[in-house]
């Protein structure tokens, strides 16, 4: 016979090895590149996604062991100046542990006693002017051009009293609130201050530990990129303590000055809001604001507006730039959106915490996508914004 029946068959290993001789499907190159391309980023993206839910869950569930963390971390932050500053003079670490914590507890304590004194002299008369402003109010609605009614009233002040209820238990009650319970509470503010102790006390045996966590090929540049955050961090937080010290002292002498009532409570509340950049400071200056239209009249509250305005631009454009050189550059657009997906996230702590976390993983990626571990050049490159200080420009 002749023909294709003279070619042996072979086995089916022998079909499965000669590719011509195998129908395939493969559509690849009928699919568009940029099909292709839009695709490949989606798995990607999508496991991304997934990876970052799933540290979200554990967060979540670890809650009463991750807030103490980050709020040690950060007051180790802002203590870190001062502390090292002791180490460098000679001073034997434990001292320098005792008084940078006896420092700041005084210091806290001291505030909030000043807070209570001043609220339990002037309470009850900023009470009965708050009362009368608010009737004063009312009058004004049913008398003026508006012409509304009282049950008109009441609705209004209903559901802005809801609105402001639900916004309230939205940021208190967030993913990451600390607790339910003054047990909770009691139990975090405990474990925040020991893991204080032993940030300060082995702070360095610590990263050390961690270090050994991940491969040793990968320990350069792990420890390389820990490093550059933990700078920015302590950058971060000396220049938010210096923000939230010029805006407390500008406004509560504002305050003071303008006969404002609770003038050390506003600027205990003004330090303290400091900490979430620009919302924060938006914020408890319009409880200033307020206060002083309840008290002391529009005219007044006219010029604390204007206080509280002329301090923020003060500390903003001149004295930050002037006291700390090249600092943490911010968008402001940046850290409205970032503190908004905090809180939207975690509430209150979302809030607090959102703006340093996202400049640690800036300056991480930045970091790493250099490859600055291998020069041991410093990172120049931005992500999200400039969060590494740069070196001043000198005249030549």
């Amino acid at each position: 016979m002749s023909g294709s029946d003279d070619k042996p068959r072979g086995s089916l290993f022998d079909a499965l090895r000669d590719r011509n001789r195998v129908v395939t499907s493969d559509l690849s190159a009928s699919i568009p590149r940029g099909l292709r391309i839009a695709t490949a980023y989606s798995w990607r993206f999508l496991v991304v996604a997934a990876a970052i839910g799933v540290g979200i869950w554990l967060v979540i569930q670890l809650k009463l062991l991750v807030i103490p963390l980050l709020v040690a971390i950060l007051v180790t932050a802002l203590l870190w100046p001062a502390f090292s500053f002791m180490l460098r003079h000679r001073v034997p670490k434990w001292l320098a542990i005792v008084i940078s914590i006896v420092g700041a507890l005084a210091i806290v304590g001291g505030l909030l006693w000043l807070v209570v004194w001043q609220i339990g002299r002037q309470w009850s008369s900023v009470q009965d002017k708050t009362v009368q402003a608010v009737e004063q109010f009312r009058q004004y609605l049913m008398d003026g051009p508006l012409h509304l009614s009282e049950d008109q009233i009441d609705g209004l002040l209903d559901q802005g009293w809801a609105f402001v209820q639900q916004q309230a238990e939205l940021l208190w009650s967030g993913a990451l609130a600390i607790g339910t319970t003054v047990g909770h509470f009691a139990t975090g503010l405990l474990l925040a201050l020991f893991i204080l102790l032993c940030l300060l006390a082995d702070g360095a045996g610590i990263w050390r530990w961690t270090l050994r966590l991940f491969p040793r090929r990968a320990q350069p540049a792990v420890d390389g990129a820990g490093r550059a955050g933990w700078g920015t961090v302590v950058n971060y937080a000396r220049t938010q303590l210096l923000v939230a010290t010029i805006d407390a002292v500008g406004i509560g002498l504002g305050a003071f000055l303008l006969n404002v009532p609770l003038a050390i409570p506003i600027a205990v509340l003004v330090f303290l809001g400091a900490f979430v950049p620009i919302v924060g400071a938006v914020v408890t200056g319009t409880v200033a604001v307020f206060l002083a239209l309840v008290y002391n009249g529009p005219l007044v509250a006219l010029w604390m507006l204007i206080v509280v305005l002329g301090v923020q631009q003060l500390e903003g454009h001149v004295l930050q730039p002037l006291l700390m050189g090249s600092a943490v550059k911010v968008h402001p657009l940046a850290v409205v959106l970032v503190v908004a997906g905090g809180a939207m996230i975690a509430g209150i702590p979302g809030a607090l915490f959102a703006v340093p976390l996202a400049a640690f993983v800036n300056v991480v990626a930045v970091y790493l996508a250099e490859r600055a571990w291998e020069t041991g050049a410093p990172t120049h490159g931005e992500l999200i914004w400039s969060t590494v200080p740069r070196p001043r420009r000198t005249r030549s």
